[in-house]
Parts: structure tokens; sequence; C-alpha cells
């Protein structure tokens, strides 16, 4: 890799990209975000991580101009399975640009840069579930143990603040739940009520027969900060109480370093097959106006260490 080339860790790689997804299939490091202007979806490929930063972006999907998937384009993620590529992501409504929700796109090739991306709507929910995407849903993750793929994602729930929890269901198809769904966290804590009380953005990572699943709470300035759930791979995923999640948060904002509010976060590995987390952070402490429409997020990566108890580190300094 040439000197101008080299990762840099815990300082802004790709620059105003937030809610980065990161992925690595056939050769190919593919990378999606959300971009400032909400309207569109974009992914962009490189052979190595490093070169992600400089490869060109292409739009592979815009929003419509009314209706559904018309206002607030958000948190993009690329998955393979079912032996087609996917793009999950979260979309208003021009008439009520809150009313987000997930939708779904596959790929009509297996290039994922260049073949066609079809809509298949809204993420489908199993038949007798009377709930799952009827209200507030976003930030859909998604993972395979076992032979079997899960969704997890972000609704809000309740009557005044609301309150935004983390749920999850196995997958019938790309685009339709098999399961109703369960609910695997909610804000119990100071930390996960700064602004709003929300748990969103969920990512997983093995690691030695456990699963850990992290997640971002408050709101997205200076108080964002990611939790942690952890489940052993042969436990019951659909079960709440196969995950134990982490009295405090595994990271948060660190002042010394200017790394502010970091979080919605994914998993990767580099070319080395090391563990390497990407996720987006400010670089300023003050934001005028709201947080969400500053688009000053950037995407950095973190090294992940493994400590003695198999747990992953997130810090830093490394």
């Amino acid at each position: 890799m040439s000197a101008e080339k080299e990762l840099k860790y815990n300082e802004p790689w790709i620059l105003q990209r937030a809610d980065p997804f990161v992925c690595f299939k056939d050769g190919w490091y593919y990378f999606t975000a959300s971009i400032p202007s909400y309207d569109c979806i974009a992914i962009r490929r490189a052979k190595t991580l490093a070169g992600l930063a400089d490869a060109e972006e292409k739009i592979i999907w815009k929003k419509h101009e009314s209706g559904i998937m018309s206002e607030h384009i958000w948190a993009p993620e690329m998955h393979f399975l079912f032996g087609k590529w996917y793009v999950y992501f979260a979309g208003g409504d021009k008439d009520d640009i809150w009313e987000i929700r997930p939708y779904v796109l596959e790929c009509q090739g297996a290039d994922p840069y260049n073949d066609e991306w079809v809509e298949k709507g809204k993420m489908g929910c199993a038949d007798d579930d009377e709930f799952s995407f009827r209200a507030f849903s976003l930030d859909a993750t998604i993972f395979e143990n076992k032979g079997k793929y899960y969704y997890v994602w972000a609704e809000k729930v309740g009557v005044g603040k609301q309150i935004s929890n983390l749920y999850i269901g196995e997958m019938e198809s790309g685009y339709k739940l098999k399961t109703v769904q369960v609910m695997l966290t909610t804000p119990d804590y100071d930390w996960e009520r700064y602004g709003f009380w929300v748990n969103e953005g969920p990512a997983v990572i093995k690691h030695n027969g456990k699963i850990f699943l992290t997640y971002s709470a408050s709101d997205t300035g200076v108080n964002y900060c990611m939790g942690m759930l952890t489940a052993d791979e042969n436990s019951d995923m659909l079960d709440p109480l196969s995950w134990k999640k982490e009295r405090y948060p595994v990271l948060k904002t660190d002042y010394d370093l200017e790394i502010y509010g970091p979080g919605h976060n994914s998993f990767t590995i580099d070319e080395e097959g090391n563990d390497v987390m990407v996720y987006h952070a400010r670089k300023e402490a003050e934001i005028v106006g709201d947080p969400l429409y500053n688009p000053n997020r950037h995407a950095m990566l973190m090294r992940i260490k493994w400590d003695e108890e198999g747990r992953p580190v997130f810090s830093y300094k490394n």
C-alpha cells in the first residue's frame, strides 16, 4: 500500500458520510452511508479499505418526488443474503417527513456496483405481526447465525417524547420477516436518554462463539454514544434473555481527542483479516441548529482488539 494511502484511525476518513457501512465480498470493499442531502443512495467500491476514501461514488437510487421514500433517505446498508444483494434503508414521506419506514432494494445481478437495483417496497413483517414497521422505524442491520438470517432495527413506541427500542426478527426472505418481533433493548440508562430516549443503529460482530451487537444511544450531538449487547451463538437469538446488556457505554465522546458523538457503526476486516470498526463522529463540539441537519459527521475507522475474555475493546488509542 502506498504511503499516501495508508489507513489512519480515529480521524476523518470519508468526510460528511454519516451512518457508514462497509462490507467485503469477492475481493471488493463496498461503502455506503447517509448523504447529507438525504435524497439518494450511493455506493463506492475499492480493492482496499484505504482505497474507498477516493473511490468514485455511484448513485444507485434516488428518492421519489412524492409519497413514500421521498424524504429523509437514511442509513443504507448492503447485505448479500438468500443469493442476492440487498440494500436496506429508511425513508420518509413529503406529506409527513417523520413517517420514517424501512425499505428494501434488490440487485438484479451479481455485481452491485454496475447491475440494476429495483425497489421491493417496505420491509414486510410476519403475517401475524400487528406491530412491526407501523411506527417510526429505521436503522436495519442483518446478521447470520446457524444458517438463519436475523433483522434488527429501531422502532419508536409510546406517546409524548416517544422511545426508540431495538427489535429482532428472523427473516423469511430478503424483504420479509418470518417471526413476530421481539424487543432486545430499550433506553434504560441516563446515557441513553440525552435529548431523546434512543437505542438505534445496531451492528454485529462475532468472535469465538459470541455475538456482539453494538448500538447507538441519545441524540446525535456530543451525547451520542455506543452501547453493546452480548449473546452466545448457541443461544436462542429471539429470546431477550439470551442477550446481556452493558451497564455503561462502550464508546463515547473524547473531548481531549476532539472526537464527538461517535456511533452508528458497522464492522469489517482489513486486508490482513483484522477486525475494524467503521463509525461516524464529529470534530466540533458545538453545533448550530439541529444536529440532524449538520453535515459534519465523518466516517472514521477504529482497530478492534480483543481482551482476555474474548470481548471487543473499543479504544481511540490504537
